[in-house]
């Protein structure tokens, strides 16, 4: 795989159904279509990433003023562990320099160990947790909220 079949774009509302595939296939408790719709334009970052043209995954982060959090970032199951996630971190920490973000904040399920290392080996660090934060199979799990200062 090269960097050159990467494409990182926006998505816009004539993507919504692939980036629902993706999140359905993706999240045990999954975002709606309607809040993934609303999370287009205005004050968000709503990117996704494809290889050979096929979308592969996306993230959503919302930005006030000099403070950006990462509300979601996916990658369908089938194309994970191959660096995307990396990639479109690598896209939001660019965006968020460009716009002259100040902090990054962001949360992960405690479960969610790939997305964990992922936020250390890339600077983040852990501020708190939020205690049964997330519904899970065995009821709750609890939230790791982290930060990055740029």
């Amino acid at each position: 795989m090269t960097s050159h079949s990467h494409c990182i774009s926006d998505f816009t509302k004539d993507d919504i159904e692939p980036v629902y595939a993706i999140e359905l296939a993706s999240n045990q408790h999954p975002w709606s279509k309607k809040i993934l719709a609303s999370c287009i334009g205005g004050r968000y970052q709503s990117r996704q990433i494809r290889h050979n043209e096929q979308l592969c995954g996306f993230y959503v982060a919302d930005v006030v003023i000099d403070e950006m959090t990462l509300m979601e970032i996916c990658i369908h199951p089938d194309a994970q562990g191959q660096g995307l996630g990396q990639r479109l971190l690598d896209d939001l920490l660019h965006i968020a320099k460009h716009k002259q973000i100040k902090t990054i904040h962001l949360e992960v399920r405690a479960s969610n160990l790939a997305a964990h290392m992922l936020y250390i080996k890339n600077g983040f660090i852990e501020t708190h947790r939020r205690t049964g934060y997330y519904p899970c199979a065995t009821g709750y799990e609890d939230a790791i909220v982290m930060q990055r200062r740029l």
